[in-house]
């Protein structure tokens, strides 16, 4: 297992039982070897199967999950980490997210990260970090944790939501990011500038979203049930985006956020 968040991972939110299972199998298969779970997505023990029908040594892989609001309490967190680690059938993972800030700050932020830092202690987790967390709440965790704790910050990111201030913060201070809904639902593939760059390089829309992402230096976790597109997202590394389509993918920003629940925190 490595320190280092590799670049290429594999999502599975919405995805449960023999759906998941199958996906993992054919994303492990064609070279995946990051995988991305939760609490809340129940199908860890989905995921855990999977990973040991194939095959595949877990010193090969980097698996991540995240704890849940329910969860975050200093008497709840670690005990929960347990039960994901049973259900993953590991003894350790290789990072731990807190999926989500507390609700109105129920749960003293400090607390969630003082029991994350515990559980990473412990040897539950090698790494820790954090999702969903906007400039005010990334600046609050650096004022508990060492910015060298906080391997990732895991949030929305795609050509329609870029989230340059989050991700020039980040930069800032030292803290990695991780696009999730890299491809916006899909929505990247009808979208005439991404289309217009894919054609110039004879690739999908999918291709130059990802691409894009790799190359401002974020990791990826793409989510797919169909093999051949995991295949086609894990090749998208091997795109070059010249600093023109760069320029022209940061003109279709338009701040579309696609997953904002009730619970969500007060967003940059």
């Amino acid at each position: 297992m490595t320190n280092t968040i590799p670049s290429m991972g594999l999502g599975t939110f919405r995805l449960q039982g023999e759906v998941v299972r199958q996906s993992v199998l054919d994303g492990l298969e064609v070279g995946y070897r990051h995988i991305d779970t939760a609490q809340i997505y129940e199908n860890e023990a989905d995921v855990g199967q999977a990973i040991a029908q194939s095959g595949i040594a877990r010193g090969e892989l980097f698996v991540t999950t995240k704890i849940w609001l329910e969860n975050l309490g200093k008497d709840k967190l670690i005990p929960s980490l347990e039960a994901s680690l049973d259900r993953l059938r590991m003894a350790q993972v290789d990072l731990t997210l807190i999926h989500w800030p507390s609700t109105d700050g129920k749960v003293p932020l400090a607390e969630s990260l003082e029991a994350l830092a515990q559980a990473k202690d412990a040897g539950l987790t090698k790494l820790i970090g954090i999702s969903n967390f906007p400039i005010q709440l990334v600046d609050e965790t650096l004022k508990v944790l060492d910015r060298g704790q906080v391997a990732t910050n895991q949030v929305e990111v795609h050509p329609f939501l870029q989230n340059a201030e989050l991700r020039a913060f980040s930069a800032k201070k030292g803290i990695h990011v991780t696009a999730y809904q890299p491809l916006a639902y899909g929505k990247v593939m009808s979208d005439p500038v991404l289309q217009s760059i894919a054609a110039k390089h004879g690739v999908t829309p999918a291709h130059v979203s990802i691409a894009w992402l790799l190359r401002l230096g974020m990791a990826v976790i793409p989510a797919s049930t169909k093999k051949a597109h995991l295949k086609a997202n894990l090749e998208a590394q091997k795109l070059v985006l010249d600093a023109d389509d760069m320029a022209r993918i940061a003109t279709i920003d338009r701040g579309e956020r696609l997953v904002s629940p009730d619970f969500a925190p007060a967003w940059d």
